[in-house]
């Protein structure tokens, strides 16, 4: 095993062809480290207003609203078919009209496509539907 110390024939140091990458990497870490500190933290919660311990019952007890969704996405209001979207929207729209907002229990079925059910919480939520709640989630526990 040797190793060549000695420069060229010549006198002359051989010149050397490979980049110096240190520099390169310091300054990629600093950019990393910049982009990290300057990305905004990002918060996956959903933000509810959970009744106090002490909250009295209300006086008048509201009217609720029971909407299923069955397995082939077929939409129930109070147990009577709706015909479509379109049917859903007007009676959501009748019901954020009234003075008294309805409790609206929501009831998917357990095989029932995320997207139906993810309808129906944006159409309340157009119509500005404050008082919904999942009802039956005791199904997907199993």
């Amino acid at each position: 095993m040797g190793m060549n110390i000695g420069s060229a024939q010549d006198g002359d140091p051989e010149v050397m062809v490979e980049m110096n990458t240190t520099p390169l990497i310091d300054v990629m870490l600093v950019l990393l480290v910049m982009l990290i500190i300057t990305i905004p933290i990002q918060l996956h919660s959903v933000n509810l207003e959970m009744p106090s311990a002490s909250a009295a019952p209300p006086p008048v007890q509201p009217e609720i609203v029971k909407i299923d969704v069955t397995a082939t996405g077929q939409l129930l209001w109070n147990g009577e078919a709706v015909a479509g979207r379109e049917a859903l929207e007007a009676r959501m729209a009748q019901a954020a009209a009234l003075a008294e907002q309805p409790e609206i229990h929501l009831r998917p079925n357990r095989s029932a496509k995320y997207d139906t059910v993810a309808a129906v919480l944006a159409t309340a939520q157009r119509y500005r539907l404050t008082k919904i709640g999942l009802v039956g989630s005791e199904q997907f526990a199993q």
